[in-house]
């Protein structure tokens, strides 16, 4: 049977054995015949394929991947991050520099994370290597070949692109065990600091920051020799940005990579150059940024987020408040979730047209005396009173008016008593 078929298990044997020789045996000669097969392949099987240790000369060799770091079980303000990491290593030294990315392996996040790696490095080596990324090869193509955006990458900082094999993971093993060290060093420092909350995503890029520093002290020694020989860094970073047209609609919005955000009224109607960056966005306007903002990504569960500014659109609704109870974006724009709270319940009790005109003037108290939590945390009292707010209560408790101030008369002195004080000194 082996013979005619190397790779049956022990377990199907055993099973064709018991079958055609009933009762002749059992469960307990499986270890036995497990040990037997194990021979007759050393004795009798296929060549087996080796695995050839490199060497890796200082400064030679730099490698990428990015990891899926959703089981570190983080969140940000008690909502869950999903996220990845990018890491960029040199295989002689262990040196590595590590980068949290919202998004998915996108060139952005490819080049970003190695041009921090290798300005902070203070060094270039001289092959990058990566896996099968697409945001680096053309793995469709008939012959695979570097896209035009990494290949200018690598050419900037004159460096030689290579990747490993398809499915060939060990070709890339000094990079992949690393990804598992750093994971497990995030995992460790974690318990140490008892919780996996952080107050917003910079504080967690510096918690990653700092375990990889300490990673780094471990081969300061190795990193001191290899830097020496590595390449040096050309005069300037090169751009770590997707750049797209966008134009912005009659309703105030423009969409980038299937997701809508929302930019101040007066930039309706114009054509915007949008720069994609890994975490964020910029919208320019004839060599002017006129908007920045934080980037979405879809998800299975909404796959065109929005995000829709209160604050650009309430000039609009204030001359037109009626609009506010049909439109199509109303829920993605409250400030908080008191709000939509709020709306829910005095659309129930109030005429569509009164309840739209509150809603309006509660959001314009917000903005104007700047009060978007202390107002959020009033109309959460309301709600659990089952009240409605009172929008000339609210003015007085967040803008009272400011008391009228009494009128001061002042009396000019003679100019003679001048001359008497003159002539006195």
């Amino acid at each position: 049977m082996l013979s005619a078929a190397p790779t049956l298990m022990a377990i199907t044997v055993l099973e064709e054995l018991q079958r055609r020789h009933p009762e002749r045996f059992d469960e307990s000669v499986l270890r036995t015949l497990q040990r037997r097969v194990r021979q007759w392949r050393a004795e009798n099987g296929d060549e087996r394929e080796i695995f050839f240790a490199q060497e890796h000369p200082p400064g030679r060799l730099g490698l990428s991947d990015f990891t899926v770091a959703d089981a570190l079980g983080i969140s940000i303000a008690g909502i869950a991050l999903p996220h990845r990491l990018y890491q960029f290593t040199f295989a002689h030294s262990g040196w590595r520099h590590a980068r949290v990315v919202l998004g998915g392996e996108s060139f952005q996040a490819l080049t970003a994370g190695l041009q921090d790696a290798l300005w902070m490095a203070g060094g270039v080596p001289e092959e990058h290597r990566t896996d099968s990324l697409s945001a680096a090869f053309n793995n469709l193509a008939e012959h695979e070949e570097l896209t035009r955006r990494y290949r200018e990458l690598c050419e900037h900082y004159g460096m030689r692109a290579s990747r490993n094999n398809l499915g060939q993971s060990h070709e890339n093993g000094s990079i992949e065990s690393r990804q598992g060290s750093l994971k497990r060093a995030l995992e460790q420092a974690l318990l140490l600091r008892g919780t996996c909350e952080f107050a917003d995503l910079a504080a967690y890029e510096h918690f990653v920051a700092e375990t990889v520093r300490r990673l780094n002290a471990r081969c300061a020694r190795a990193w001191e020799g290899e830097r020496a020989s590595c390449k040096p860094l050309p005069a300037r970073r090169t751009v770590d940005f997707e750049e797209i047209d966008a134009r912005v609609s009659k309703f105030g919005v423009f969409s980038a990579k299937s997701a809508l955000y929302s930019v101040p009224s007066r930039l309706a109607g114009h054509r915007l150059k949008v720069r994609l960056y890994g975490a964020h966005l910029e919208a320019w306007l004839g060599g002017v940024k006129v908007f920045e903002c934080e980037r979405l990504y879809g998800s299975v569960e909404d796959r065109r987020p929005k995000r829709i500014d209160w604050r650009h659109m309430l000039p609009s609704l204030k001359r037109k408040p009626g609009a506010f109870a049909r439109w199509v974006l109303r829920d993605a724009m409250f400030p908080r979730s008191e709000y939509a709270q709020t709306w829910q319940h005095i659309s129930q009790r109030l005429p569509e047209r009164a309840a739209c005109r509150l809603m309006v003037d509660l959001l314009d108290l917000a903005d104007r005396v700047n009060v978007v939590a202390e107002l959020a945390g009033a109309l959460g009292a309301l709600h659990e009173r089952d009240e409605l707010p009172d929008i000339d209560a609210l003015r007085e408790r967040f803008a009272p008016r400011p008391t009228l101030m009494p009128s001061v008369h002042v009396v000019m002195p003679a100019a003679a008593v001048y001359d008497e004080l003159l002539e006195a000194a």
